[in-house]
């Protein structure tokens, strides 16, 4: 499967929104978990 420059580009465009919105998902729930572990110990 052969694809044009600018449909790799396309692909990796997606694939990189894709990984920081992952990254901050990720993120959000790192810092709700320390949240949480904070008022636990409160």
């Amino acid at each position: 499967m052969n694809l044009t420059p600018d449909e790799e580009a396309e692909i990796r465009r997606r694939q990189k929104s894709r990984a920081i919105v992952m990254a901050l998902l990720l993120g959000g729930f790192v810092i709700l978990m320390y949240a949480i572990s904070i008022a636990k110990m409160l």
